[in-house]
């Protein structure tokens, strides 16, 4: 019988994700018209973004879409200053994420920050989406949020 052997590598493995119909159009919505849509439910009235077809709070079915605001609350943020992964990392570091609750809408949106100085930064800030010009069907359709005043 062999002995075992080890081998000490990394493996890149390929893959497709598929958004599901609330992400699809969201993700077009996006890419097609810079429109931030959300999906609001009958029952609470929650709206959703990132959308998702049934509500956390009622579970009740949710198909009401609705635009809400490019502009929003920062909730919180964490400056990134280490890379896992060079290959996923959509900017270099350091750079900020935050949670961004968009107006007209009742959830937070996680996405990054145009600023890393945690000076500027407070709960609280009001930002604005800053759209690529040439965008695809991704969430990096919008390449940041920026403080506006």
């Amino acid at each position: 019988m062999l002995p075992p052997r080890v081998y000490d590598s990394q493996v890149r493995a390929p893959w497709s994700n598929f958004a599901g119909r609330a992400g699809s159009k969201f993700l077009i919505e996006l890419r097609d018209n810079k429109r931030i849509m959300g999906l609001r439910c009958p029952k609470c009235g929650i709206v959703y973004v990132p959308p998702k077809s049934v509500c956390s709070t009622c579970f009740d079915q949710i198909d009401e879409w609705v635009q809400v605001s490019n502009k929003g609350t920062l909730l919180t943020y964490t400056v990134v200053d280490y890379v896992y992964s060079f290959l996923y990392q959509p900017k270099t570091i350091p750079y900020t994420v935050g949670i961004i609750r968009l107006d007209g809408a009742d959830t937070g949106l996680c996405h990054i920050l145009d600023e890393t100085s945690p000076a500027k930064l407070k709960p609280g800030a009001r930002v604005e989406a800053v759209f690529k010009e040439e965008r695809k069907a991704s969430i990096l359709a919008i390449d940041q949020f920026r403080l506006v005043s």
